[in-house]
């Protein structure tokens, strides 16, 4: 199984992405994540937030592998703990399936994506800074995938 984690951003901290690639090289050769930027929509360009969201859905689309289950990260998602989203990897691993897991921009996701998602899921209800929510998921991933295999690094 692949983890996609698509997510409106680019052009990150060095700190941002050394965190990322620290937990994206920890995970196993059958349950790899791969991040995929998706360009933002100028914020100076004069458009609503909505013309801002559907233009960076259409990219978002367009990352998308075929074939791939989409869960959304949004803020009115459901709020799971660790051992849950381990439960739902384990799912996932044994669906076969790919996975893409979606971040939206700084004015959140249109409802095409929202609409199309498997599954919606949120990480906190604090707000939290754009760069460290890719680090938050990529850990919690990482910490999910430890708990199927009874990993000591997950201490319960």
């Amino acid at each position: 199984m692949k983890l996609y984690i698509i997510t409106v951003g680019n052009r990150m901290p060095k700190w941002v992405e050394e965190a990322w690639q620290d937990y994206a090289k920890r995970m196993p050769n059958d349950c790899t994540i791969e991040l995929k930027e998706i360009k933002p929509e100028p914020r100076t360009s004069g458009k609503t937030p909505t013309q801002m969201m559907a233009a960076e859905a259409k990219r978002i689309e367009a990352a998308i592998p075929e074939k791939t289950l989409k869960v959304i990260l949004d803020e009115h998602g459901k709020d799971i703990t660790t051992v849950q989203l381990a439960q739902h990897l384990e799912q996932w691993k044994n669906s076969g399936q790919d996975i893409a897991i979606i971040i939206g921009g700084p004015d959140g996701l249109d409802n095409t994506i929202k609409n199309t998602g498997h599954l919606k899921l949120r990480l906190s209800s604090l707000t939290l800074p754009h760069p460290m929510v890719r680090i938050l998921l990529a850990e919690q991933l990482y910490r999910a995938w430890s708990i199927t295999v009874n990993h000591p690094y997950h201490r319960a």
